[in-house]
């Protein structure tokens, strides 16, 4: 399956009387959107705002941020199963518009979701600081489950981010990459002495707003399956969580993820990146147990000499992890992890809540215990007082003079374990 993704640079985003690219700005018509989105008779309010990197703005609390793309030769369309039919993606040309995301803001479970400082300290732990974000602020009906509240808001950012990419369906883009898988007989042909990779992609599916979705469907509900990693690139993959903020896996994360860009820098060179294998992280041990056995025998099927494993969270998918990991390595394949760590403020806990000895290659995206200030902003975008119940945050986080006392845990993407920041550590 090959891909092309040209890039339509975003430098600037502002209101205008159309929604359209100028040069490399942005222009949205807040109003047309707003109807669009206010389709969806669950909105009791929305506000539509920018916020833009070196801006004093802080964003609070941040529920998703999402990439605008379009497809605009191929198969289906950006985010199946939402926003297109369920068609198989990943082939045939998509426009991206790289620099410009689509926030999502607003309320539903209070201690779950987090913060994006655009300058400051802040804005150094998160990526999300440095794109122009289209921020949409929305208020729900209080007479509906926290559930469909989370559902509402999710499909209103789908739908801002398709609006946003149709006006690039026209443009010329900047620049465009490559991105191509053979099936796996021609590529056991074509790459017949390189090792043969796969990434073990784990995704968020605890339940209870913490929910991932594939091609529209929550992953809770999969078995382990194989996919090519274009699919990913396409939107097949949609955050729908409310996990802790440092490590939620964004939409825009996943579409954008680090760890299939890096396997398909080395793909043909020194690894044969063979694809992506999709499992998840349940709640009870059975489900555990069934999932690590499938990803495990998918692992064998497919003859593979090595695999990256990505977690989502922290605590209870840690056994995933290390259960996928275990069973991987039981078979005499490689594996590598990338994860968190939650090892207390002092750094000096244990850093995970399961262990193995044949989880012996780790890359970390550092710890989410470190506790950083936040300084006053000029502009807040959604809600001040949610610093004081976001998850990493406290009673009395948010001080008088409007700055917060926090750990990293509260700022949106400080410790993504697909790598989707600067931050790691090392053990001495």
């Amino acid at each position: 399956m090959k891909l092309e993704l040209g890039y339509v640079p975003i430098n600037n985003i502002q209101f205008g009387q159309e929604t359209c690219i100028t040069g490399t700005a942005l222009h949205v018509n807040a109003d047309e959107l707003a109807t669009i989105l206010r389709e969806d008779e669950r909105i009791t309010s929305l506000e539509v705002d920018i916020a833009r990197p070196g801006e004093e703005v802080r964003i609070i609390p941040v529920k998703d941020v999402i990439e605008p793309r379009v497809k605009v030769e191929g198969k289906g369309g950006i985010f199946p199963g939402f926003m297109s039919k369920v068609d198989t993606v990943g082939s045939g040309k998509t426009l991206v518009l790289k620099g410009a995301a689509v926030v999502t803001c607003g309320s539903i479970v209070g201690f779950q979701e987090g913060i994006i400082d655009m300058t400051g300290p802040g804005a150094e732990y998160t990526p999300y600081s440095k794109t122009c974000n289209l921020v949409l602020n929305i208020t729900v009906k209080d007479d509906i489950e926290r559930h469909e509240k989370e559902e509402c808001i999710r499909l209103a950012g789908l739908k801002a981010a398709k609006y946003l990419g149709e006006a690039a369906k026209e443009a010329v883009p900047s620049y465009v990459e490559t991105y191509e898988t053979p099936s796996l007989i021609e590529g056991h042909e074509i790459y017949k002495d390189l090792p043969r990779v796969a990434y073990v992609y784990q995704l968020q599916s605890q339940g209870l707003l913490h929910d991932t979705y594939v091609y529209g469907v929550d992953a809770k509900r999969i078995l382990p399956t194989f996919i090519y990693p274009t699919e990913v690139m396409d939107g097949a993959i949609v955050s729908g969580n409310c996990v802790s903020a440092c490590d939620k896996n964004t939409t825009y994360a996943h579409m954008n993820n680090p760890i299939i860009k890096e396997l398909y820098s080395r793909h043909g060179r020194d690894i044969n990146f063979v694809g992506v294998i999709l499992t998840n992280e349940n709640v009870t041990l059975a489900d555990k147990e069934r999932s690590s056995e499938f990803t495990s025998k998918l692992v064998e099927f497919l003859d593979l000499d090595g695999v990256i494993i990505s977690e989502e969270g922290f605590g209870n998918p840690d056994t995933d992890l290390i259960m996928n990991c275990r069973k991987i390595e039981e078979k005499g394949i490689r594996t590598v992890l990338v994860t968190d760590e939650y090892a207390g403020r002092d750094g000096a806990s244990q850093s995970l809540a399961d262990a193995h000895s044949l989880a012996n290659a780790v890359v970390t995206s550092g710890n989410a215990n470190e506790v950083i200030v936040l300084p006053p902003m000029k502009k807040i975008i959604g809600n001040h007082e949610a610093a004081n119940v976001i998850a990493g945050g406290f009673n009395g986080s948010l001080k008088e003079d409007g700055s917060i006392e926090a750990e990293i845990q509260v700022i949106t993407g400080a410790t993504s374990e697909l790598g989707f920041t600067k931050l790691s550590a090392v053990g001495y």
